[in-house]
């Protein structure tokens, strides 16, 4: 199972969330910690200045952006949420 931990800059965006984005956000880290690669989340490394992290989808438009804080890929931090705005 993972361990998460969550980035001051996740928890304020959160915090300002729609209801529906956070239930939907809820279903998914259960998901993400039981299996970091489930199909559902579409689980992908982001590239350029973000190369570090990663990213998996909570519907079409949110993702959750965070990154691996060890090597055997247990524990990660949530970095941020939201649109493809969270790229900028």
């Amino acid at each position: 199972m993972v361990e998460i931990y969550l980035a001051p800059r996740f928890k304020k965006t959160y915090i300002s969330l729609q209801g529906k984005i956070k239930i939907k956000a809820a279903e998914k880290e259960k998901i993400f910690k039981q299996n970091t690669f489930h199909s559902s989340l579409d689980t992908h490394r982001l590239h350029g200045k973000w190369q570090n992290y990663w990213s998996f989808s909570v519907n079409k438009s949110y993702r959750i952006m965070f990154q691996f804080l060890d090597a055997t890929k247990t524990k990660v931090v949530f970095i941020n949420i939201g649109t493809h705005e969270i790229y900028k």
